[in-house]
């Protein structure tokens, strides 16, 4: 078997993003953070990413015995899927995971359902694999705004529902930097422009709910952070205008299904208004690929985001 070769970005402050390779390059992160020779990841791919996560422990000097958290933002299988089979390679760390996401990493039975819901059975097996559970006793179920200590780091967890009600982000004092998993969106680099980083949020079956991804956005802010770091892609910085953006997209996603509310084929007519509403914005914003290279960067998002806008609109009371 060849020997896994990591792609890696190095941020400084002892934070490393790690493309955990799913989908394509540069779709989904890993952040490994290390302090005073101890270690901790969050967020953690899937089954597949697992020896990329161990080759760059390995490329750090880093034993594995020395890595003493992971941190999972939420459950969603793009960022805990490889959970259970990375920690049988991490003899020290504890899972650290919201109250509500705890249960579905150490019986993963429901989850793995949910998953074959969304993706289908076909899909599901190929992106995922089979997810190992977490034995209990190495789970921490966090409280809100609780901290977690290895070497002289701090990270400090937080709440923040909207994007999943099992969802929260990790503030890091070493770096003044926050860990938001999807509850700050999504900002992949191929839609850098000259005018800067491109983001938008994730509305994902089942959870989404406007009010709380709004509050969820406030909330990171209110930690004053200087950077973030996104599971879909890793650090942005223009903090201001992107959360003002954030905040002008949910509400325009929201607009844009209710529009819709009644059509015939109603998904579909979303998927085009959707991609429509992409195309525009990316024009706005300076990006010079053409509209095929749009659909291919954003398609996945697509779908799912009608999914969820679209469960959305039928629950909403």
């Amino acid at each position: 078997m060849p020997r896994a070769v990591p792609r890696t970005t190095e941020y400084g402050d002892g934070i490393t993003a790690i493309d955990t390779d799913l989908l394509r390059p540069l779709f989904d992160a890993s952040h490994l953070i290390v302090e005073g020779g101890r270690a901790a990841f969050v967020d953690t791919g899937v089954n597949s990413s697992v020896p990329l996560f161990l080759a760059t422990l390995q490329q750090k000097d880093i034993d594995v015995a020395d890595v003493d958290y992971v941190f999972l933002t939420h459950v969603h299988l793009d960022h805990a899927g490889g959970a259970g089979l990375l920690m049988q390679s991490l003899p020290n760390a504890r899972a650290v995971l919201h109250p509500r996401g705890a249960p579905h990493m150490i019986d993963p039975a429901k989850l793995i359902k949910g998953a074959q819901a969304v993706y289908g059975e076909e899909e599901y097996f190929r992106q995922y694999g089979d997810i190992v559970p977490i034995p209990a006793e190495r789970v921490i179920v966090a409280d809100d705004e609780q901290e977690f200590t290895f070497g002289s780091r701090v990270l400090q967890g937080f709440y923040t529902e909207g994007h999943a009600r099992h969802h929260h982000c990790f503030y890091d004092h070493g770096s003044r930097s926050v860990f938001t998993g999807d509850s700050f969106g999504l900002s992949y680099r191929e839609l850098d422009t000259d005018k800067g980083e491109f983001i938008y949020p994730t509305t994902t079956p089942v959870h989404f709910d406007p009010p709380e991804a709004h509050k969820a956005i406030d909330r990171i802010l209110g930690f004053d952070p200087r950077k973030l770091f996104l599971t879909h892609y890793s650090q942005v910085t223009d903090l201001g205008r992107l959360a003002e953006d954030l905040h002008r997209r949910i509400d325009d996603f929201v607009r844009l299904v209710t529009q819709h509310a009644d059509d015939d084929n109603r998904t579909t007519r979303v998927h085009e208004s959707m991609y429509a509403y992409f195309i525009e914005e990316l024009a706005a914003h300076g990006f010079a690929g053409g509209e095929d290279e749009v659909r291919e960067i954003v398609g996945k998002d697509v779908a799912l985001n009608t999914m969820g806008l679209e469960f959305w609109l039928d629950h909403r009371k």
